[in-house]
């Protein structure tokens, strides 16, 4: 299956099965260099449930899809993990400081971040709450649009692991649909204007009307609460 046409363009997959998209996915995310040296070193580290998410992923398909260089609007790569056996910010930094020597000569930043802290740090930074997540998949599950939502790992084999919870057709189709779980319409925006400015062929979707959040379960039994950004730590825009 050649998933381009002469040009370098993607041929949609969008409507293919979930295996044959996968097959394009890997495929297309395999011409970025940069991505997979990044999953390569990243592998290497041993990080517990870690992936390669949002930004460098869904926008590496989106050059594909619209025939760009293949690092074109990519700012850097977010290297996410899980580790809840430490959430001390001293951990987290030994962390980020043994990605700086391991990344040292790569020509993006990488930014390494423990999402079994985030709850710590979320209402300082944005002012309303975050339940602590579970898993990074957890993290991944509440980023600000559904074409965010997505990882990727190299396992000890050299495959893939691919982690998408609302599928890649979104991604594929060029869709930048609004993901409520965790995140404000002003980070919707912020990000969706920097995404236009790079990607104007995308088909936006506008927020939800209400301000409200969906109903949350968080153990102590549902609650409604206002909605904030991803689980990134820094503000930034992917």
């Amino acid at each position: 299956m050649r998933p381009d046409d002469d040009n370098g363009v993607i041929m949609n997959p969008a409507r293919f099965s979930l295996a044959e998209q996968l097959v394009v996915f890997k495929e297309v995310l395999s011409r970025n260099e940069v991505l997979f040296e990044v999953l390569n070193r990243a592998a290497g580290m041993n990080l517990p449930n870690c992936y390669v998410t949002s930004g460098a992923i869904f926008q590496t398909i989106w050059n594909g899809m619209t025939g760009r260089p293949v690092e074109w609007g990519i700012r850097d790569y977010d290297l996410f993990y899980f580790d809840d056996t430490d959430t001390s910010w001293e951990a987290e930094d030994a962390v980020i400081r043994k990605g700086r020597e391991v990344f040292e000569d790569s020509t993006s930043m990488v930014e390494i971040r423990n999402q079994a802290r985030v709850h710590l740090w979320y209402e300082r930074k944005f002012g309303i709450s975050c339940p602590p997540y579970e898993s990074t998949e957890a993290a991944i599950d509440s980023f600000v649009a559904t074409a965010c939502s997505v990882g990727v790992r190299q396992e000890a084999d050299r495959t893939l692991s691919v982690y998408a919870p609302y599928g890649l057709s979104d991604i594929f189709n060029m869709v930048v649909r609004p993901n409520a779980v965790q995140a404000t319409a002003a980070v919707y925006e912020k990000k969706v204007a920097r995404w236009l400015s790079h990607w104007p062929e995308l088909k936006v979707l506008k927020w939800p009307q209400s301000t409200l959040a969906y109903q949350v379960e968080d153990g102590r039994g549902p609650s409604t609460r206002l909605v904030g950004d991803t689980a990134h730590e820094h503000e930034r825009v992917s």
